[in-house]
């Protein structure tokens, strides 16, 4: 072999690793691995809109100014029309305070906030909960349905040491299962360690064509004779999830939503 064909040969099988080592490790591989943060926002009486506009006029775009990852706003579709809930993911957990320190003194922040709030304070309450991504939840990527879809959040809670037990199935069966029957898996999570019902919790996102979609998905999942299977099999030691332990929230995309 001569030096040239020896220098290409060479260049050739760094490039194939580096190629596979991107497969395996880079965005693309189809592992999610950032840090999450649901966050839910209660407004003053009638102060919705004001916080609506906010976000849609500066909010979104200051927090991608500052390295936040916006990846999807909602509004709960039952509950009190006061409340947004949005879904943002960092790198890591020091990436996502250097950016909200970043972000409460951005003087383009100081002056919209004081702005919107000129006839009176938005914010009642906000609720933080950090999540970490299941090894089978798919990529959470932006994406937006004609005509927009229904999303569902949904919680379940565990027995004490029954949660593996409950992801096992999950990544075994039911993720196969839900997009056999028409329901789009987004994204599959556990509170972080250290946080209230960390050991106990799965926090998990769908999307749906609408409600009647998502009731018929749920009524022929349920009937599956492979779910059926693959439930009592998961249960032979008893049940995973305690009395009352699957809560869902049925969720509208905002209209500035990258996930619609």
């Amino acid at each position: 072999m001569n030096r040239r064909c020896f220098h290409l040969a060479t260049f050739l099988v760094c490039f194939l690793s580096l190629s596979v080592w991107a497969q395996e490790k880079g965005p693309g591989s189809g592992v999610e691995n950032r840090l999450f943060e649901l966050r839910t926002y209660h407004t003053e009486p009638g102060r919705l809109d004001a916080l609506l506009a906010r976000f849609r006029n500066h909010t979104v775009a200051l927090f991608t100014k500052h390295g936040m990852n916006n990846i999807g706003y909602w509004i709960p579709e039952e509950w009190d029309g006061q409340t947004l809930v949005y879904l943002l993911a960092y790198p890591d957990k020091s990436s996502r305070e250097r950016s909200w320190n970043n972000f409460l003194n951005d003087p383009e922040w100081k002056a919209a906030k004081e702005d919107s709030e000129k006839d009176g304070k938005i914010v009642a309450q906000v609720d933080s909960l950090f999540l970490t991504p299941t090894d089978f939840s798919p990529v959470v990527k932006a994406s937006q349905a004609d005509p927009i879809r229904q999303f569902e959040l949904r919680t379940y809670t565990t027995h004490e040491g029954k949660l593996p037990g409950l992801l096992a199935r999950f990544r075994d069966h039911t993720l196969a299962l839900f997009e056999k029957h028409g329901m789009t898996n987004v994204f599959y999570s556990t509170p972080e360690s250290g946080q209230a019902g960390s050991a106990v919790t799965l926090v998990y996102l769908l999307a749906h064509k609408d409600d009647a979609a998502r009731k018929a998905s749920f009524a022929a999942f349920s009937q599956d004779p492979d779910w059926i299977a693959a439930r009592d099999a998961s249960e032979k030691d008893g049940p995973l999830l305690i009395k009352g332990g699957v809560k869902s929230i049925r969720l509208n995309p905002t209209d500035f939503s990258p996930l619609r």
